[in-house]
């Protein structure tokens, strides 16, 4: 069964529950979701620690075939 975009950016602000998270549904279909993190726990990180701080917060949503989240773009950076 597909996540809806309040369950996605539940499990994000999780575990940063200060961010601004925008999440978009990329097709329509509820499958395939795009997320924008913007968090001050992400400065001094490089993009790919800062990805996996997300992905991490995601607490395995999208691991295996059966996995609620099928496909997540993901854009993460700090404050400017």
């Amino acid at each position: 069964m597909p996540m809806e975009a309040t369950d996605i950016e539940a499990l994000i602000r999780a575990g940063f529950p200060e961010a601004k998270i925008t999440i978009t549904d990329l097709a329509g279909d509820g499958n395939h979701w795009g997320a924008e993190v913007i968090d001050a726990s992400f400065k001094g990180m490089n993009r790919v620690q800062q990805q996996r701080a997300v992905f991490a917060a995601l607490k395995g949503a999208m691991d295996g075939p059966d996995a609620p989240l099928h496909a997540l773009a993901l854009t993460t950076k700090a404050p400017e």
